[in-house]
C-alpha cells in the first residue's frame, strides 16, 4: 500500500494521497484502517498534534464511522491517539518513559530468545541468518526504510526459531513509541553499527555461547537509549517533556 509523503501537520490527513486510503474489498475493514492509521502516525506521516476525524477518515475511507471508531479506541489504547473530551482526538506525543519502559520489555524477551537458540544448535537458522545479514549490509545508506524491514526480519526470525510466537506479538504491541523515535533518526541511521550488532548476535548463538548471545541483544536493544536524548533535542514537538 502507498504511504502520503511526509508532514508536519494537521494538514497531513488533508493532503495525503487518495492511494493510501484504499482497503483491501475483501479483508475486513477495521483491522485494515487499524493498520493504515498506526503505519502512518508510527512513521511520523501524521506529527503529534494532529487532528483525527471520524467523519473525515470514514469519507476517505469510503466506510461507515463504526470501523474508524473502533481502530481510535485501539490506537488510543497503543498510546498513539488521545481523547479529549469536548475537543477531539488527536496524534499523542512520544512518551520518553513509554519508549523505555517498551525497550526494558523487549531486552527482556529478546536476551531470553537468544540464550534458548545458543541452546539449539540450529544449524538451519544459522544459515538463514547469516544470508539475512548479507542483504542487511548490502542495503544502500539512502535506503533506511528497507533496512528496517530487514532488521524487523532478523528479529522476528529470531523469535519464530524459538518458537515463541507470542513473544514476538508482545514485543509488536509495546514497541511502538521506539519505532516513532526509530523514525526520527532516519537521516541518521547506523545501519552498519547495527548490522555488526546482528552478526555478533549471532556469533554467540553459532558458538553456542549464551551469555554471549544475551550481552550482545543486550547491548544491541540499548542503543536507542543513546540516541534519545539528541533525538528528543532535534524533535522537541514530538515528544512529551521528559522529567
Amino acid at each position: 500500500m502507498a504511504l502520503p509523503p511526509s508532514r508536519t501537520s494537521a494538514q497531513s490527513i488533508e493532503e495525503t494521497q487518495p492511494t493510501a486510503w484504499a482497503l483491501e474489498p475483501t479483508a475486513p475493514v477495521g483491522p485494515q484502517i487499524y493498520k493504515v492509521l498506526r503505519r502512518f502516525i508510527v512513521r511520523g506521516e501524521f506529527s503529534p498534534g494532529t487532528a483525527m476525524s471520524e467523519v473525515d477518515i470514514a469519507g476517505r475511507f469510503a466506510t461507515s464511522r463504526q470501523p474508524v471508531r473502533e481502530a481510535f479506541i485501539k490506537l488510543a489504547e497503543d498510546g498513539l491517539l488521545e481523547v479529549r473530551p469536548q475537543r477531539g482526538t488527536f496524534v499523542r506525543k512520544i512518551s520518553i518513559a513509554q519508549v523505555i519502559d517498551a525497550r526494558f520489555v523487549r531486552e527482556a524477551i529478546e536476551t531470553s530468545i537468544v540464550r534458548e537458540l545458543a541452546a539449539k544448535g540450529d544449524t538451519a537458522l544459522i544459515k538463514r541468518l547469516r544470508q539475512q545479514l548479507k542483504e542487511q549490509a548490502a542495503v544502500s545508506i539512502d535506503r533506511p526504510d528497507d533496512f528496517m524491514k530487514l532488521d524487523e526480519q532478523f528479529h522476528w526470525t529470531l523469535a519464530d526459531a524459538a518458537g515463541r510466537s507470542y513473544g514476538w506479538k508482545v514485543i509488536e504491541d509495546v514497541k511502538l513509541q521506539m519505532d516513532r523515535v526509530r523514525h526520527l533518526t532516519l537521516k541518521t541511521f547506523p545501519q552498519q553499527r547495527l548490522v555488526r550488532q546482528h552478526a555478533a548476535i549471532v556469533d554467540g548463538i553459532e558458538h553456542a555461547a549464551p551469555d554471549e548471545a544475551e550481552r550482545e541483544m543486550r547491548q544491541h536493544l540499548q542503543l536507542i537509549l543513546e540516541d534519545l536524548p539528541s533525538v528528543e533535542k532535534q524533535h522537541p514537538d514530538f515528544f512529551t517533556p521528559s522529567t
